[in-house]
C-alpha cells in the first residue's frame, strides 16, 4: 500500500476518532466521520489502517460481535496529536482573522502554532485529497456598508491587554474626537468590544463611576501602572452591552410599533428585532411589528434606513422625531424631485 500525506493525515484522524474503552467505535462510523471531513475512503481501506495502527498503538478490537467495535486501551497512557480536524482548522484560521484584535498578544502567540498547523493541514488536504481550497470559500460579510478599520497603536493595544489580563490601571494619552489637544488621566479597565470596524476599551476615568467607552484609535499612548483598577464591583460587561451601552445615548425600553413593506418584514420573521416580537398582515398589505426595544440612536439609524419601506406608528415621540428627519431630507432634495 503507497504512503501518501494523505495517508499519514487520514490516520491521525482515525486515531483522533477511536474513544478509550469501554466505549468504542466500528470501522463503518470511522468511514463515516473520515468522509465528513473530507477523506474519500472505503470501508476496508479503514479495516487495514486498524490492523497497521494496532501493530504500534494500544488499540482493540471488540469481536464479540459484528461489527466489531475499536477503542483505546482503558489503561492506555493519555495520548494526544497534534492534529486538527477540518472543521478545527477552518474554525482555527476564522477565529485568526475576527478575533486578532480583541485576543491579548501572549495569547495570540501562544495559539499562533495551531494557526500555523491549521493552515498547513487545508493546504496539504487541497494538495493530496479532494478537498480543494476551503480558505478561498469561507467568509464573513458585515451586514452594513463596509469601512475600513481605523489605525490602532499595537503598544497601546498590547498595554491595555496586559491591564485586563492583570487588572491594573493604566496612564492614557487620549484625544477626543472635538479636542487638538491630547489629555492625559489613568483609567481602570474593565473589558473590550470590537463593534463593525472600531475597538472600545470599556472602562472607568480617575475616580468617577461612570463607565465609559474609548475608541482604541483615539488613545496616542498607554503605560501600565502597579495600581490594581478600582472600578465598580459589580460590573458585568454583558449586562452593561445588553443596557444598550454600543446603542448611543440608550433610554428606557419602548414598545415600538411600526409597518414594514411585506419584502422587508420577510427577514424579520428568520431574524426578529426582540424576544415578544409579533408580526401581523395588515389590509394594505403591509405587515405590523410589535416588539419591546431599547430605544437608541442605533435603532432610529436601522429605523430610517428602511426608506419609504417602514412606517413607525409608535410611540409617537419615535414617530415625530423620524418625521422631522425625513421633512429635513425632503426639503433637501426638494429641487430634484419630478
Amino acid at each position: 500500500m503507497s504512503f501518501t500525506p494523505e495517508t499519514l493525515l487520514r490516520q491521525w484522524q482515525t486515531l483522533r476518532f477511536i474513544p478509550r474503552s469501554p466505549r468504542r467505535i466500528t470501522a463503518g462510523d470511522l468511514c463515516s466521520r473520515l468522509e465528513k471531513e473530507g477523506y474519500k475512503v472505503a470501508k476496508r481501506t479503514v479495516e487495514r489502517d486498524l490492523q497497521s495502527l494496532t501493530l504500534i498503538f494500544p488499540l482493540v478490537s471488540d469481536e464479540r460481535s459484528k461489527p466489531y467495535g475499536w477503542s483505546w486501551q482503558a489503561d492506555a497512557p493519555a495520548f494526544d496529536l497534534p492534529g486538527l480536524s477540518n472543521s478545527e482548522a477552518i474554525t482555527l484560521l476564522l477565529a485568526q482573522e475576527h478575533l486578532r484584535n480583541l485576543l491579548p498578544a501572549s495569547t495570540i502567540a501562544q495559539l499562533q502554532p495551531y494557526f500555523t498547523l491549521a493552515g498547513q493541514k487545508l493546504s496539504a488536504l487541497e494538495q493530496h485529497s479532494g478537498i480543494a481550497g476551503w480558505q478561498r470559500k469561507v467568509r464573513v460579510t458585515p451586514p452594513t456598508q463596509p469601512l475600513l478599520s481605523p489605525k490602532i497603536d499595537e503598544a497601546v493595544q498590547a498595554t491595555l491587554h496586559e491591564a485586563l489580563l492583570h487588572e491594573r490601571q493604566c496612564n492614557l494619552v487620549y484625544l477626543r474626537r472635538d479636542s487638538f489637544e491630547p489629555e492625559s488621566y489613568p483609567v481602570h479597565p474593565l473589558g473590550l468590544v470590537q463593534r463593525g470596524q472600531v475597538l472600545y476599551l470599556v472602562c472607568t476615568i480617575k475616580t468617577y463611576p461612570n463607565v465609559r467607552l474609548l475608541p482604541l484609535h483615539r488613545i496616542q499612548s498607554a503605560q501600565l501602572l502597579d495600581a490594581p483598577i478600582a472600578g465598580p464591583a459589580d460590573f458585568d460587561l454583558d449586562e452593561y452591552l445588553s443596557s444598550g451601552a454600543l446603542g448611543w445615548a440608550p433610554k428606557d425600553s419602548i414598545h415600538l410599533e411600526a409597518a414594514f413593506s411585506a419584502e422587508v418584514a420577510t427577514h424579520l420573521q428568520e431574524t426578529p428585532l426582540a424576544e415578544d416580537q409579533t408580526l401581523t398582515e395588515l389590509s394594505d398589505g403591509r405587515v405590523k411589528l410589535m416588539a419591546t426595544v431599547m430605544e437608541t440612536q442605533q435603532l432610529r439609524w436601522w429605523l430610517q434606513g428602511f426608506g419609504d419601506s417602514v412606517e413607525v406608528l409608535s410611540p409617537p415621540d419615535l414617530r415625530n422625531r423620524i418625521a422631522i428627519g425625513i421633512r429635513n431630507l425632503a426639503i433637501r432634495y426638494a429641487d430634484e424631485i419630478q
